[in-house]
């Protein structure tokens, strides 16, 4: 597989002083179109508000930073006005109807990943705004618009005409938006910072998974998902998903080193990762990353609600399952370095601290 894996940040695609939509390029990245995958990230500064608008593709957002309002409209159902905040994962079926509002002076920023399989263009999201310049109604005579929605033709156009904007407009202050409401969270959302731990490892790192279970309407997107924070110059072991899934990872915070070996063992990237860089390991390669000093924490998609995956170090790697006689077979050679082997690591799952 011939193909750029090196990881990239996104561009900006189109903003007001209400805030920012920025984009990953399949062009940049090949691996989105490789993977059907699309990446975006929404920024809103204060007073920011994205206006209504679906897409075509199945997506899961992230909260990097800040706290705000979603609006979530789900096919034949009624609108939930949900609290987000960092650490908020929130599902995205296709179909769904999402609004999003930022008051607070901390700006607002929400990644989306997701899967393009359906979408008009592989690798890249297209949404479909219900108002503003760029609006569906814009594009219908005012005679459709007034007798699907049953009012006068003056009406109609005061309604398509006046939202200028496009995507993205600043409110003014003061202006009254839905207060959100708190039993509407329930099955919509999940804080990865605030759930219990799939994994904890002490001066190694932690993982939340979201899957099916802690969230079920992931089941409806496709896609699974995890947040892993490693801690400084700890090590991530080098594995795989083992259900042919693709890995998207973006990472949120601190930087460090990662590695990818594909077919034939031919390394096909090497390179160090920081804040803000997206990259994809595609299905059955091996990735590892090693945390600088600070540390370095991860956002990731993989392409199925339930994923599984092999790790090949550690106390829970394929080596500890494997018959010495077969590892001493396979590497040939003797049997006191294949019991050396065995011995290390045998406490550690997937994270590796620092050697002291």
């Amino acid at each position: 597989m011939e193909i750029d894996l090196t990881p990239q940040l996104a561009k900006k695609i189109y903003g007001c002083d209400g805030g920012s939509y920025y984009s990953w390029s399949p062009k940049e990245l090949p691996m989105l179109r490789e993977g059907n995958i699309g990446a975006a990230k929404l920024a809103l500064e204060k007073n920011g508000f994205a206006l209504p608008r679906y897409s075509d593709s199945a997506k899961v957002a992230y909260v990097l930073q800040g706290n705000g309002v979603a609006g979530i409209i789900l096919p034949e159902s009624e609108e939930k006005v949900i609290a987000i905040k960092k650490g908020d994962a929130i599902a995205l079926p296709f179909g769904v109807v999402t609004w999003w509002f930022n008051k607070e002076a901390t700006d607002l920023v929400v990644l989306f990943l997701g899967d393009t399989s359906k979408a008009h263009k592989s690798g890249e999201f297209t949404d479909f705004f219900l108002t503003g310049a760029n609006g569906i109604f814009t594009g219908f005579s005012t005679e459709f618009v007034g007798r699907a929605w049953d009012m006068d033709e003056a009406s109609v156009k005061s309604l398509v005409k006046s939202q200028t904007g496009t995507g993205i407009v600043k409110l003014k202050d003061g202006v009254k938006m839905p207060e959100p409401k708190k039993e509407h969270r329930n099955g919509m959302a999940l804080n990865c910072e605030e759930a219990p731990l799939d994994v904890d490892v002490k001066n190694g790192g932690r993982v939340v998974v979201l899957n099916t279970k802690n969230l079920p309407l992931v089941g409806e997107v496709g896609l699974g998902a995890d947040l892993v924070r490693l801690d400084g110059s700890a090590m991530c072991s080098p594995g795989f998903s083992c259900d042919s899934a693709l890995q998207v990872t973006y990472i949120v915070r601190g930087s460090g080193r990662a590695e990818v070996v594909g077919v034939d063992g031919k390394k096909v990237l090497e390179t160090r990762v920081k804040a803000g860089n997206l990259f994809i390991v595609p299905r059955f390669f091996v990735v590892s990353k090693i945390g600088d000093p600070e540390g370095m924490e991860w956002f990731s998609i993989i392409s199925t609600p339930n994923p599984v995956f092999t790790h090949l170090a550690g106390s829970i790697g394929v080596w500890k399952s494997l018959s010495p006689e077969v590892i001493q077979a396979a590497f040939n050679v003797d049997a006191d370095l294949v019991k050396n082997f065995s011995s290390k690591r045998a406490s550690d799952a997937i994270f590796f601290p620092p050697s002291k």
